[in-house]
């Protein structure tokens, strides 16, 4: 009877340790609104060959925003500690750092299934790796001009640079380390992204 005894436990503590939570994460990312106005990324080429590596802009794009999304998330548990005794500062407060930390996340995957496509991955493929039924759900128009900015793509010849292709271009320039040491980016010291 222990045996079972002990079995149960397990299966119980299994269940609160989140293996569960896998199927509820993915119920959620099934049901999430689609992007307004979602976009694909046009395919750069037929002809043009997978690059060999990861560029460097992506990884700096990515190390970028993770740190600014986890400042973001940082403020939101600093603010619920803070202002527990304030319900009306609380709820405000740790939901406007939580809608930034979420764009930043929503901007960041969009980039990054922006370019898969341009790179002509297969949709099954991404839609497995966005571990959701539409591959055009988080692309939208700003996933894409960051994502030219970070690539050094123009703007179109008399238009004004969208922001967030300002923004691809400045991380793109501040550059990236690949052998995991520090750099500007990563320590937020890019003069650039000030």
């Amino acid at each position: 009877m222990a045996s079972q005894a002990r079995k149960n436990a397990a299966r119980r503590k299994q269940d609160l340790s989140g293996l569960n939570r896998r199927a509820a994460l993915q119920e959620i990312r099934n049901t999430l609104p689609p992007a307004t106005r979602p976009r694909r990324a046009a395919r750069l080429s037929d002809t043009a060959e997978a690059p060999d590596a990861v560029p460097a802009e992506l990884v700096a794009v990515v190390q970028d925003f993770t740190r600014w999304g986890r400042h973001h998330l940082d403020d939101a548990v600093r603010v619920a500690q803070q202002y527990g005794d304030h319900p009306r500062d609380w709820h405000r407060l740790v939901l406007y750092a939580l809608t930034d930390a979420l764009a930043y996340n929503v901007l960041l995957v969009g980039t990054l299934a922006g370019y898969l496509q341009e790179q002509g991955l297969d949709e099954g493929l991404l839609r497995r790796h966005l571990q959701t039924p539409d591959p055009d759900r988080y692309v939208t128009q700003e996933a894409l001009e960051l994502l030219a900015g970070l690539m050094g793509r123009s703007a179109e010849e008399g238009q004004r640079e969208p922001t967030w292709q300002y923004v691809g271009r400045q991380i793109a320039e501040c550059g990236v380390e690949r052998n995991g040491e520090e750099n500007l980016v990563t320590r937020g010291e890019c003069p650039c992204l000030r």
